[in-house]
């Protein structure tokens, strides 16, 4: 389905059961596979006290060229700001956009990522598969998310940072913790052991 107002540029190649909501825009080479879709409204609502009430999504999607967008994808239109895409870039299969979040050019994402609202990628950005970034985070140029990561609500991983783990944390920190994990049940039983020994005297 092509919702209306959308525009759709040359040698796009749109595979069964794809969705353009209204007024999206598709640069030109563009690739979406099966299920996908673009321009629904983003997950925004207001609390008065008592109950939810819905945000008005009025911005666009806007795809770059050469773009490549994995089957059962979802990208949702901005709120106030447009969702953009920028040329290049390579979304794999159940990727979620969030609204008004903006994608760098030629950064490569890879399944199951969740991506919330007004969050900014800047290029060359790779995300693993499963990563969760929360609102309004950025990733700067060049920046890497390992598979799994989790990226609390604002933080900034800088230009050519490596992060992994939940909460995210540069990938040498990280080895550090995780090898200082997998000792816990030995140290534990060595505490208790200690704590034994202390508490018979």
């Amino acid at each position: 389905m092509i919702g209306a107002g959308s525009w759709i540029g040359e040698e796009c190649r749109l595979h069964p059961r794809v969705t353009l909501y209204e007024r999206v825009r598709l640069g030109n080479r563009v690739e979406i596979h099966a299920g996908t879709v673009i321009g629904a409204d983003g997950f925004g609502y207001a609390y008065d006290g008592e109950r939810y009430w819905k945000f008005p999504q009025i911005g666009l999607v806007e795809i770059g060229d050469d773009v490549e967008i994995g089957a059962n994808a979802t990208i949702d239109r901005g709120a106030l700001d447009d969702t953009r895409i920028a040329d290049g870039v390579k979304l794999d299969n159940l990727v979620h956009v969030g609204h008004s979040v903006q994608i760098g050019a030629h950064s490569v994402i890879a399944a199951q990522t969740g991506i919330s609202g007004s969050s900014v990628l800047g290029h060359h950005v790779v995300v693993g598969g499963q990563v969760g970034i929360g609102d309004h985070c950025t990733l700067e140029d060049g920046a890497i998310a390992g598979g799994g990561a989790g990226i609390l609500t604002g933080k900034t991983i800088r230009s050519g940072q490596t992060v992994w783990g939940t909460p995210a944390r540069p990938l040498e920190k990280f080895k550090e913790q995780y090898a200082w994990f997998a000792r816990l049940p030995e140290l534990g039983e060595r505490v208790r052991a200690l704590e034994a020994k202390l508490g018979g005297k």
